[in-house]
């Protein structure tokens, strides 16, 4: 078993930091992942593009509960570039509530565009990407020891994303990241960042998401990931966009800028993205709405054509009352 374990371990360090290489474009890149890593090529894949036209309300979806977000202890946290990402390691006093089980935070790490690109997220929303996005992952701790045993299993790991746009001002929480990465601008650099309210990188409405069973988004690909994609997006300057499009390398040389660091939106095939809370986009299509609001119209002119001849019958019967009188009068009078 405990070489077992080992092998395991191994396998992972491998296939995450290139013991076979792989990149986003060229020869090595995601169109030809599946070559090396078949599981790249399987039907449960992530990202994806999220149809709110097509998911399913699920109110009894609880609430996400991250606890010790907020107090990530006083041992300083590692940042690596590790060619492909900056990655931040987390402490497991990080946890995720509101899963079926418990899920002990790892590692977070980022996806961007190239320079000057506002399209970065692997995740869209109604084919919308957004200038990047953060993934924190996470591991079952309740099934598995470790994070290299929860991966390849059934819903082994739990993946929050974070869509991240472009706004006025400058994102502190984010500056925590950010401003250290001129200390690792090389592949296989690391350095030291104080610890940080992590919750702060999270969207301020936690209880508004989609969720849905996918995979890891790089090589190699496993099948074992719970998805939960944040419907509010967080922001960052324009300047602090720069920073993370233009700062760093995917090679030991300053040779290769890491950036477009995204796979692309894989098929949905047969399985079902839920939603925590009701939209307008999740009940109906444009199609819809539009043929529901002319659909209105038509019903208020129907009740005011109704309206105008209901009025019309009943003055011309007010009339024929009136003439019925009036002649009625006339003729007791001519009698008299």
């Amino acid at each position: 078993m405990l070489f077992f374990a080992l092998l395991l371990e191994v396998i992972w360090i491998l296939a995450t930091d290139g013991g076979q290489h792989w990149t986003y474009e060229g020869p090595h890149g995601q169109d030809h992942w599946p070559a090396s890593y078949p599981e790249c090529g399987s039907n449960a894949q992530s990202p994806i593009d999220i149809q709110t036209d097509s998911v399913t309300f699920d109110p009894e979806l609880p609430p996400l509960q991250p606890h010790g977000y907020d107090q990530p202890g006083t041992e300083p946290l590692d940042l690596h570039n590790n060619g492909h990402t900056v990655q931040l390691s987390l402490p497991p006093t990080l946890y995720l509530g509101g899963l079926p089980r418990k899920y002990v935070a790892v590692q977070l790490h980022l996806h961007w565009g190239q320079k000057g690109s506002l399209g970065g997220s692997e995740h869209q929303i109604n084919s919308e990407a957004t200038a990047a996005e953060l993934h924190i992952v996470h591991y079952d701790s309740d099934s598995y020891n470790s994070l290299t045993e929860a991966a390849q299993r059934p819903q082994g790991l739990a993946v929050l994303g974070i869509l991240i746009e472009v706004g006025e001002t400058k994102n502190i929480a984010y500056e925590h990241i950010l401003s250290h990465l001129h200390e690792i601008r090389h592949k296989d650099q690391k350095t030291s960042v104080p610890p940080f309210n992590v919750k702060e990188l999270l969207p301020t409405q936690l209880g508004q998401f989609f969720r849905y069973n996918g995979s890891l988004t790089t090589p190699p690909c496993y099948q074992s990931v719970l998805w939960t994609v944040f419907s509010g997006r967080v922001q960052i300057s324009r300047g602090q966009l720069e920073m993370l499009q233009e700062t760093l390398f995917s090679t030991e040389e300053p040779s290769n800028l890491l950036a477009q660091n995204y796979r692309a939106p894989q098929p949905l095939n047969q399985r079902t993205v839920f939603a925590s809370f009701v939209q307008v986009g999740s009940l109906y299509t444009t199609g819809e709405i539009l043929s529901l609001g002319v659909g209105i119209l038509a019903g208020c002119l129907c009740l005011l054509l109704a309206a105008y001849f209901i009025a019309r019958k009943i003055r011309k019967k007010r009339l024929e009352n009136r003439k019925s009188v009036v002649f009625t009068s006339a003729r007791a009078t001519t009698e008299a």
